[in-house]
């Protein structure tokens, strides 16, 4: 439960149904207490919790160099697998086989050519077996892979890399639909293509967009103290009458980033269309671990992530064809501000 005045989460309601209560440990508020999660192999959590006392708590005291997932430290059980290292071994693996052809999987595993701009995305993930899925969890084994277009492999701090895609929530996006939307708010295309409107272009917080005469705000977010101060909050794009044009509610994206990107690495690549279309992946990776919302809200505050969107619609005036994508972007070198450890780690 979410206490945005309060700088805490609640775990409330656990031990409802409980046979055998640890009823005195909770009403005392002893301090120091260890509560230990796991999960059984039919998917359900099971907890028990230990006095600071008792031999259990000791023992887990005097555990060192433990993982650590949020405000959670990870025991790593003997049939457990180092997540980290199998993707750096599989990382290493694929950058040795240097050029890779486009391709990308279906739901069923089965490989398919891959020829838009944007393939070394779903190439790596192709070779890590990382199938599309409508699912906000991570691409494999806990880590979310994100790749990053480089000139140069020694040139890694100035990519654009693509955060997330979310479709706006509210607004008049939401509300009036896409095409009211971009009549409203978009533009005729600027390369003269006929019968075809957009909606881009890189807005940044509390700056008017030139040609949207849009402006990205933050709602419900204390950028001083950089401190959610009203869980219904959002993000939004405002008109010069104050008008929200689209919006992305707080509880939605929360969910999708914390669950999402806890741990992510971001991959560096290259491409090449000669004589076909091919990627190579970079010996060096960033590795990044413990993230959280208020790190992602603060880092549009101060403008270092920003909304890029590239919404069109053609065939406007006969029969309008829709394509949505909306953009949250990060400049590679401001990686690190999203989250409490970042690495850049050779695996060479």
């Amino acid at each position: 439960i979410l206490y945005p005045k309060y700088p805490e989460v609640r775990f409330s309601g656990f031990l409802k149904g409980c046979q055998m209560p640890p009823s005195g440990l909770m009403v005392t508020r002893e301090s120091n207490r260890t509560l230990f999660l796991g999960i059984s192999v039919r998917g359900i959590v099971l907890g028990y919790v230990s006095g600071s006392k008792s031999e259990l708590s000791k023992e887990f005291d005097e555990l060192t160099n433990l993982l650590s997932e949020g405000v959670f430290k990870i025991i790593e059980l003997g049939i457990s697998i180092n997540s980290k290292e199998l993707l750096l071994n599989e990382l290493r693996r694929i950058h040795e086989k240097q050029w890779i052809q486009s391709k990308r999987l279906d739901r069923n595993h089965n490989i398919l050519p891959c020829l838009s701009p944007n393939c070394g995305g779903y190439t790596l993930e192709a070779e890590l077996d990382i199938t599309p899925n409508g699912y906000s969890e991570p691409d494999f084994h806990g880590w979310e892979v994100k790749q990053f277009g480089v000139k140069k492999f020694t040139h890694l701090n100035s990519a654009v890399i693509t955060l997330m895609t979310p479709e706006p929530t509210g607004g008049l996006y939401t509300q009036e639909g896409v095409k009211v939307f971009i009549e409203k708010y978009g533009y005729s295309d600027k390369r003269g293509r006929a019968d075809r409107m957009n909606f881009g272009g890189i807005h940044k917080h509390q700056i008017r967009h030139a040609t949207t005469n849009l402006t990205l705000t933050l709602q419900g977010f204390d950028k001083e103290k950089s401190l959610i101060r009203n869980s219904n909050g959002i993000i939004a794009l405002i008109d010069h009458n104050e008008n929200i044009a689209a919006s992305w509610d707080f509880p939605s994206l929360l969910l999708h980033w914390n669950r999402k990107h806890n741990k992510a690495c971001y991959v560096p690549s290259l491409s090449s269309k000669d004589p076909f279309q091919k990627y190579s992946y970079g010996d060096k990776v960033i590795i990044c671990e413990s993230t959280d919302f208020q790190l992602f809200l603060n880092a549009i505050a101060y403008n270092f992530i920003y909304y890029d969107p590239g919404i069109k619609i053609e065939d406007v005036s006969t029969n309008p064809k829709i394509k949505r994508r909306s953009q949250f972007r990060i400049i590679s070198k401001n990686i690190s501000k999203l989250y409490g450890t970042s690495e850049l780690i050779g695996i060479n």
